[in-house]
């Protein structure tokens, strides 16, 4: 994982591959956030139609990080409206698995907020790009359930979101609605080493395995590192289970 969205998200999933124990980011580090997003309007309207309930998410991520909360993932929810709302029940559910086995294997299970291994953050700062650093060299370490790393990785979420996040960074890791929009962001649009993005994976009947490609393909699929491909497809396959569904085919990549 640790450059498994070269042109993307290069570095960035380092999270389940060189986190140790160490500090993360309590849920009492959103209380006074200056600049925190608000839940987006119409937020509760989507998460009532939500095929994960909070308890099932409960039951999905037991040991879970507080910051990680269903609130925050449901607060995003309408940054991107197709998410786990396209096709068939069973296909919403699928995906909505999809998601949060990935999410779950980045983060050793919703542990971990920020990449644990402090060495990699000077790392992240591409100076070539003409907006540069701002937020400081070692500012752009990964945060949230997909890790996101790198100025030009915040920058290309944040104007997507239309959250400033080439500036306010630390917004990853203070605010849980942007944190789960980082990952949606990448889910819905942006495609790594594979050909499709992981939402249209699902929604094509491509398949769990596409997923896995398109995050960390080049380094897992193919035989690169079937241990970790097994990892996440016995998230995956929990999960589904957890929603009342069946996991489909292509499993693997």
């Amino acid at each position: 994982m640790r450059s498994r969205i070269a042109a993307l998200l290069s570095a960035a999933a380092v999270a389940a591959s060189l986190a140790v124990a160490g500090p993360t980011v309590p849920a009492a580090a959103m209380a006074g956030c200056s600049g925190c997003a608000e839940a987006p309007a119409g937020a509760d309207v989507r998460a009532e139609g939500f095929v994960v309930s909070e308890a099932q998410f409960q039951q999905m991520f037991p040991n879970r990080n507080a910051f990680y909360t269903y609130s925050g993932l449901t607060a995003a929810l309408s940054a991107y409206p197709e998410f786990a709302n396209t096709g068939s029940d069973t296909v919403k559910r699928q995906e909505a698995a999809a998601f949060l086995a990935n999410v779950s294997h980045e983060t050793g299970g919703l542990v971990y907020v920020v990449e644990q291994n402090t060495a990699n953050y000077p790392h992240y700062c591409d100076a070539a790009q003409p907006y540069g650093c701002p937020a400081g060299q070692a500012a752009y370490y990964g945060r949230g359930p997909i890790q996101l790393s790198w100025n030009f990785n915040y920058k290309a979420a944040g104007d997507a979101l239309g959250i400033d996040l080439l500036h306010n960074p630390s917004l990853v890791e203070q605010d849980a609605a942007v944190a789960w929009k980082t990952a949606l962001w990448y889910w819905n649009t942006q495609t790594g080493p594979g050909t499709m993005t992981p939402h249209q994976a699902m929604v094509s009947g491509a398949g769990f395995g596409e997923t896995i490609r398109s995050i960390n393909g080049s380094l897992e699929c193919n035989g690169g590192n079937p241990g970790q491909v097994q990892s996440r497809i016995n998230s995956y396959q929990s999960f589904v289970q957890i929603l009342g569904t069946i996991p489909g085919a292509n499993l693997s990549c």
